[in-house]
């Protein structure tokens, strides 16, 4: 039995593939270093060579809403591409069980909390990220017609905001949680009297640490088989601001927080209902608090 994760450096995939080497399975994880996925012939290939049982993806192009608004052509036909190479390179390598991980954002920017799986495609999406978001709705979209198609036990699972190590802290690339951990960090070395961050500090999110999430997508791999996506998330949420003073206590920072109204908040709250997950047994088992000082540790050792 080989489990192949796609995008097995980034934030996602890497957690994955501690998890399931952790367990005793044989993974083989690929990175843009080992294959192009935009290369619909290599993928073929790749898959074709090593006929895994498996596939988890996790590759994708991601950013945060800087970078969502400003490239949503490449967000929305890169993403497009990569999943749609991956699982057709798979249904031909045959492979039993695919599980394609979508964004919290597919779901709709007013949507009525904690959001259902039931909600996915019942209003508009939020306008600054919705192309990353409708190619997440299309891989979703696809897995079920594989299904449909080819009665393959193919799946997809929505997570929620995730966090820890290996995550992108590229200040023009990262979501929330890796730019405050930077821009907090690089403030108090520069002995910084105030930082200021994007927007009101007023949107709520929900927030899981990777590992949770790896541990997640074995549960799911082994027990969940429909159709219907399934969220995965940690059932609670708190501010931005709230997110951004227990990261500042974390790093030491003592000075003060402003926020630059002027620029995007993106949807005003979102945390999943986590019930069909829960269901099959499983709960968060790191805390916020332990993630934020973790992963700030792992930040300073390693970047």
């Amino acid at each position: 039995m080989t489990i192949l994760v796609a995008g097995a450096t980034g934030l996602a995939g890497s957690a994955i593939v501690r998890e399931f080497t952790r367990i005793g399975k044989n993974v083989v994880g690929i990175s843009s270093k080992d294959l192009n996925l935009l290369d619909r012939n290599a993928t073929f290939v790749l898959l074709n060579e090593v006929k895994p049982t498996s596939v988890i993806d996790a590759a994708a192009k991601v950013g945060g809403i800087g970078a969502n608004n400003s490239y949503p052509v490449e967000f929305l036909s890169e993403n497009i591409q990569i999943q749609t190479n991956l699982m057709d390179a798979s249904n031909k390598a045959q492979v039993k069980k695919f599980v394609f991980l979508g964004s919290s954002c597919v779901y709709p920017k007013n949507c009525p909390q904690p959001i259902k799986e039931e909600y996915l495609m019942t209003g508009p999406l939020e306008p600054t990220n919705s192309a990353y978001a409708i190619a997440k709705v299309a891989g979703i979209e696809l897995i079920k017609s594989y299904r449909k198609e080819f009665g393959h036990s193919w799946i997809s699972v929505i997570p929620t905001n995730l966090y820890g190590p290996n995550d992108n802290f590229d200040l023009d690339k990262s979501h929330v949680f890796a730019a405050l951990i930077r821009k907090f960090i690089e403030a108090k070395k520069r002995d910084l009297e105030s930082v200021t961050l994007w927007g009101t500090g007023l949107p709520r999110r929900e927030f899981l640490h990777v590992d949770d999430l790896a541990k997640a997508i074995v549960l799911c791999l082994n027990q969940y088989d429909s159709s219907d996506p399934i969220n995965i998330g940690s059932g609670s949420d708190l501010t931005i601001s709230e997110l951004a003073a227990k990261i500042a206590s974390v790093v030491g920072f003592e000075g003060s927080i402003g926020w630059d109204s002027t620029k995007a908040d993106g949807t005003p709250q979102k945390v999943l209902d986590i019930k069909k997950l829960s269901d099959l047994g499983w709960k968060p088992s790191i805390s916020l608090n332990e993630g934020i000082k973790s992963t700030v540790e792992w930040y300073i050792k390693n970047k």
